[in-house]
């Protein structure tokens, strides 16, 4: 793996630029427009400038990752000579659709497609494009330079070398991946999500309130970060979207999103992303 192009550079796209660029891959962010590329590349600084403080790395070493990341705003030119292409555009299917027709059409025979989908299902986007079997789940956590955990999702038509390649990179990347099958929220969010929904169950029923809910889970659980908080964290709308994923791939009513989760995001009450969730920021 020797470049490798990320498409988004929000908080997840910029997250795993850092990572790749971290370990001597030349890597192409791709942004809308250069506004927004310019902002990913000053979050991924900022976060390198943390690592020098702390001791992690040098400040030579923090220049050779900046320097290995170039950014565009022309998907097809981004993606025409890579190894890898990774997807990290919002959680919407038709989005990532077209995204990953432009990528399909623009890349070399030879280059992996891989989604950071938290929830969609990887066959279903690999049947989007005509490469199926070099098309690949690689999920990985946020914030992306400290979490270890990569989920490495095989659709129906993955084919093993593609599962190699990825499992090898994202070891490469320091990371540990685990392999888990093409079912909706795969194993982190089909268990995580309705933990997250309930514990808003709690609040829309009186229970508790968010901070006590959050207190019992951390000291009578060991977790380090309440569900309410960690909702707030993840996003409140993105939390919706992906039981919303759970809800409609399973037909199960015990996906079903809460009601009050819902009139939070109607009423754009996001969490840590617009300074109110259940908590304020």
């Amino acid at each position: 793996m020797k470049k490798a192009a990320v498409i988004g550079g929000g908080t997840m796209g910029n997250g795993i630029c850092h990572v790749f660029a971290m370990n001597e891959i030349t890597i192409h962010l791709v942004e809308m427009n250069q506004e927004l590329a310019n902002k990913a590349v000053a979050t991924i600084d900022q976060n390198l400038d943390r690592m020098v403080t702390k001791e992690k790395i040098d400040e030579s070493k923090k220049e050779e990752t900046l320097d290995r990341i170039i950014t565009f705003t022309d998907t097809a030119e981004a993606v025409a000579k890579v190894d890898l292409v990774v997807e990290a555009v919002p959680e919407n299917f038709e989005l990532k659709k077209k995204v990953f027709a432009e990528v399909d059409q623009a890349a070399l025979d030879k280059t992996i497609l891989a989604t950071n989908t938290s929830s969609i299902s990887i066959t279903k986007l690999a049947a989007t494009t005509s490469r199926p079997g070099q098309f690949i789940g690689m999920h990985f956590f946020n914030p992306v330079p400290v979490m270890k955990l990569v989920e490495v999702v095989r659709g129906l038509d993955t084919n093993e070398e593609t599962v190699n390649t990825i499992t090898e990179t994202a070891r490469l990347l320091d990371k540990n991946p685990v392999e888990v099958a093409d079912y909706p929220g795969f194993v982190s969010n089909r268990v995580l999500m309705p933990m997250i929904n309930e514990a808003i169950y709690c609040i829309y029923e009186g229970v508790a309130e968010p901070q006590d809910v959050d207190q019992v889970m951390k000291l009578g659980m060991a977790h380090p970060m309440g569900p309410l908080r960690l909702a707030d964290f993840i996003g409140l709308d993105v939390c919706l979207d992906i039981l919303n994923v759970l809800h409609d791939g399973f037909k199960d009513p015990k996906y079903r999103p809460c009601p009050l989760l819902v009139k939070m995001v109607d009423a754009g009450k996001l969490g840590d992303k617009t300074g109110e969730g259940f908590y304020e920021h």
